[in-house]
């Protein structure tokens, strides 16, 4: 194949790729003996992919799949790293399309960076969580909107009406909504932690908790105040237009809030 012909995109580069590996004569598949929900066979890994999306195919039998794609992309190594994206590619894409939507830079860079923080993800989440595969694309477009944000601040959209504008999509993610209101001084990076944890990664709030060094009970307290402040700025719009860039660091200092709610 000549170099001409190589996609430049990256997204496109990882599906050719993927398509390249798995193509006859290869021995690649991934056996489906002993997951329920699947044949009972050696399945083709575009199959793989094929059955993942049926609406059919439980949720249960989808991270079950994954568990056993990230431990061969860690144990096997770049051939199956290159079969976990291609088989993740239908999130990888909507997201793509999510982060092209208003961009006037060149998108192939956001897709670089969709995927790196996907592939770098791999080797280091925990698998026994749910949500596998939505926790790698997350990490795919945290790395994405980090890249993007320091290359230019949202939009400002200016509209005749008054009153507050919602962020628009993907502004909305949680987990950009979080890094916006910790960036605004609305909550903390503990509390925005905390919320993150128990709300997108199922963590208990004895476990959240347990990483911060606090009881339970002081855990649930700050959660509750924080997701009230946090629901009261997204109502008010005051992080519709929170930039992400860099700033400055600055002394570290204990909120008003969180002292109170430390008492």
């Amino acid at each position: 194949m000549s170099t001409r012909s190589w996609p430049s995109s990256p997204l496109a580069a990882a599906s050719r790729a993927f398509t390249l590996l798995v193509q006859p004569p290869t021995q690649m598949g991934f056996d489906g003996r002993g997951f329920d929900g699947l044949p009972d066979e050696i399945l083709p890994l575009q199959r793989l992919r094929v059955l993942l999306l049926q609406p059919q195919t439980s949720v249960e039998v989808r991270d079950a799949v994954w568990r056993e794609l990230v431990f061969r992309a860690r144990r096997d190594g770049p051939a199956w790293v290159v079969v976990a994206v291609g088989v993740a590619l239908p999130g990888l894409r909507h997201i793509a399309g999510l982060l092209a939507a208003g961009w006037r830079g060149d998108t192939r860079d956001l897709d670089a960076e969709l995927l790196v923080g996907f592939i770098e993800r791999l080797a280091t989440i925990d698998v026994e969580p749910p949500r596998v595969v939505g926790r790698l694309i997350d990490a795919g477009l945290r790395k994405a909107r980090k890249a993007r944000d320091a290359d230019s601040d949202a939009q400002l959209i200016r509209i005749d009406a008054t009153g507050p504008i919602a962020p628009v999509q993907p502004w909305d993610h949680p987990d950009l909504v979080l890094a916006r209101a910790v960036a605004a001084g609305v909550i903390d990076a503990d509390e925005a932690n905390l919320i993150a944890a128990t709300r997108l990664e199922n963590a208990t709030l004895a476990q959240a908790a347990a990483r911060l060094g606090i009881t339970a009970s002081l855990a649930s307290s700050w959660r509750l105040k924080a997701e009230r402040r946090l629901l009261e700025a997204i109502r008010g719009g005051d992080l519709a237009f929170v930039s992400l860039r860099p700033r400055r660091r600055r002394r570290a200092a204990v909120t008003p809030h969180r002292a109170v709610a430390t008492q």
